[in-house]
């Protein structure tokens, strides 16, 4: 059988005089990066870590973290980077679920790892980054021999509406996205240097922050602090970063800014993912900082973006077409094909990089795994001319007045009045039982949210049935790990409001 190995591809094969990864620290040329994997790997191996067994890192974004992803699959283990938002109690469920014997922290995150690992049955060691030293101990010369579908990689979804689980991925789903949406829809090249909002630990922020750049000899650009405009900017003129990878979460407050328009001035590409990209935060970031923002969707069941805008040929409002590789297909309610543009229906995706399944999940990898076909749980629409947008999750739709009401319509046209900077709506329902919009809002600093003109605003710019009957305004909007709006969140919120005056 053909033998591949992922950390071999991403690693080996590039000029060792190259410089691969950037930090605050310390700065890694390829030779030197492969050097640090090599010694992991063998350190790994030493301490017991048998080939397929999992290492379940709580880490920092740092040479620590990447080394240990790529050292972890080079000695044929699987590499299971956690969340580090998670309290001790919720990242022990995931040290239980996935049986690791090995567990990597960072000091800062000690006490949560601590009460994760007590009386863990399974794990065995827990080393912290300031013991680095521990792991390494000789070099292990080759990778194992893995096979393309032998597991690599496993990324515990948000599970914001229900437990966590891991995403199984193998060696091969790692070259697909990257020689798929990175090398074809990208264009990465070996002058790129990446910065990524998202980090190591996330799906996306895995992409873009080690698949993309090292399949191509290109660096990548690593910061652990929580991702601010200000520091964002920063580190982009400092490290020279000519790729940018965001989130609405992100763009919707450097445009609230009082950034300079010259801050991005590096960045060939902005690329936004995670939620639906709002036009008016396409628009602001090109008109007044000159960085086109791709949209797309992607999702950790298929590892990376799988429908994308291409550069030069953005539709605002959309998520583009599928990136090569992928099939895209709508489904109604019953699970029949929707072949005409303008309806609606669930988004169904197929690729080279679709997961394997959930880890001890049968009914829930067969709910989503159907043969060649994976099922996002989106709502999207096929435009006139071929790309797709995004309605919002299936979940998430409301009637009004017995009328199907999109939420992204209505945060749309919330978006463009100049009080609101992020704003997400919900269902609520008022005394009848009969949903009720209500659009939670944060406003723009230096302005003012008033509910009544937000109101008339959608009135004036919406069929009157789907202006929100509330508008709350808040001083964040609650995200998962993934930074998604956890609208479960917000309708508990404003039912305790009322959805109506």
């Amino acid at each position: 059988m053909t033998l591949f190995n992922a950390a071999e591809y991403l690693v080996d094969r590039q000029d060792g005089g190259r410089t691969a990864v950037v930090t605050a620290g310390r700065t890694l040329t390829y030779a030197e990066l492969a050097a640090e994997v090599r010694a992991v790997a063998a350190g790994l191996r030493a301490r017991g870590v048998r080939p397929e067994e999992r290492v379940l890192m709580c880490m920092v974004d740092g040479i620590e973290l990447y080394t240990a992803i790529l050292g972890a699959m080079y000695a044929g283990a699987i590499a299971v980077p956690c969340s580090t938002m998670l309290t001790g109690p919720e990242l022990r469920k995931l040290v239980l679920d996935s049986r690791a014997r090995m567990v990597l922290g960072s000091r800062m995150y000690a006490p949560a790892v601590t009460t994760a690992v007590e009386d863990a049955p399974d794990v065995t060691e827990v080393i912290f980054d300031d013991e680095w030293d521990l792991i390494g101990q000789g070099s292990l010369d080759s990778p194992y021999p893995t096979w393309p579908d032998s597991p690599a990689l496993w990324l515990y979804t948000s599970g914001t509406t229900g437990e966590p689980k891991a995403a199984m991925h193998s060696h091969q789903d790692i070259r697909v996205v990257a020689e798929t949406y990175g090398q074809q829809v990208l264009g990465v090249r070996p002058d790129d240097r990446c910065l990524s909002v998202a980090k190591l630990f996330f799906a996306y922020g895995l992409g873009n922050s080690m698949f993309f750049p090292l399949s191509v000899g290109a660096a990548a650009v690593l910061q652990p602090s929580r991702p601010t405009g200000d520091l964002i900017a920063r580190l982009t003129a400092d490290a020279h970063v000519t790729l940018l990878f965001g989130t609405p979460s992100f763009w919707g407050p450097v445009l609230a800014s009082q950034l300079p328009s010259d801050s991005f001035s590096t960045v060939r590409q902005g690329i936004s993912a995670g939620e639906a990209l709002p036009p008016r935060m396409y628009h602001g970031m090109l008109d007044r900082f000159g960085v086109e923002v791709l949209d797309g969707i992607g999702s950790t069941e298929l590892l990376h973006i799988f429908l994308s805008n291409r550069p030069g040929e953005v539709r605002p409002a959309s998520s583009g077409v599928p990136v090569p590789g992928y099939e895209i297909a709508l489904r109604d309610e019953h699970g029949s094909l929707i072949t005409e543009p303008g309806v609606s229906g669930e988004l169904y995706v197929k690729g080279e990089s679709a997961a394997t399944g959930y880890w001890c999940r049968t009914s829930a990898s067969r709910r989503v795994f159907l043969g060649d076909w994976t099922r996002t749980g989106d709502t999207y629409v096929r435009n006139d001319d071929g790309t797709y947008s995004s309605l919002g999750r299936t979940g998430d739709m409301l009637k009004a007045g017995g009328i199907w009401v999109t939420p992204s319509e209505v945060e749309n046209r919330l978006l463009e009045h100049p009080a609101v900077a992020e704003v997400a709506v919900v269902g609520v329902p008022d005394e009848d039982g009969l949903d009720r919009a209500v659009a939670c809002v944060v406003g723009t600093p230096g302005e003012k949210v008033d509910e009544d003109e937000l109101i008339q605003w959608c009135r004036d710019g919406l069929a009157s049935f789907k202006r929100p009957r509330r508008v709350i305004e808040m001083t964040d909007l609650p995200r998962t790990a993934t930074g998604k709006v956890r609208r479960n969140v917000l309708r508990e919120i404003a039912g305790q409001v009322g959805s109506s005056r």
